[in-house]
Formats: structure tokens, C-alpha cells, sequence
């Protein structure tokens, strides 16, 4: 899930800088628009990190207890 938030921070703020580049007049509202995209993508980001550590703690335990539970020939 990290490269979903990484790519979206990375998408708004070459949108931004394109809009901020090319196109100034008229476009304030899309430049704040792409100010917020890029700065709330960073929560964002934190809660995916977060979210996969938990899945790999998870998988991990799991595992574990699958391989102590079964019977050896």
C-alpha cells in the first residue's frame, strides 16, 4: 500500500508544479487543491506504513503458529 501513497504525493505535486509552470492565471484554486492532495498525502502515508508493518506482524504470527500446531513425520 506504500507505493499507493508515494505515487499519489509524487502525482500532486507534478500537477502542481505543471499548473504553478503553465498555468497561473485563473488556477489558484487548483494550486490549493494540489497543495492539499500533496500535504494530506503524508498522514496518509504514515497510516499505510503503519497498516503494512501490522500485516507483516500478523502473517508472521500466524506462520508461526501453523508451524508449532502441525504434526512431524
Amino acid at each position: 500500500m506504500v507505493p499507493f501513497a508515494l505515487g499519489g504525493i509524487v502525482i500532486w505535486a507534478v500537477v502542481g508544479l505543471v499548473i504553478l509552470a503553465f498555468f497561473r492565471d485563473g488556477r489558484e484554486n487548483w494550486l490549493w487543491t494540489c497543495l492539499a492532495g500533496f500535504l494530506l498525502g503524508f498522514p496518509g502515508l504514515a497510516v499505510m506504513i503503519r497498516h503494512d508493518a501490522h500485516r507483516r506482524r500478523r502473517l508472521a504470527a500466524g506462520q508461526s503458529s501453523t508451524d508449532s500446531t502441525s504434526p512431524s513425520s
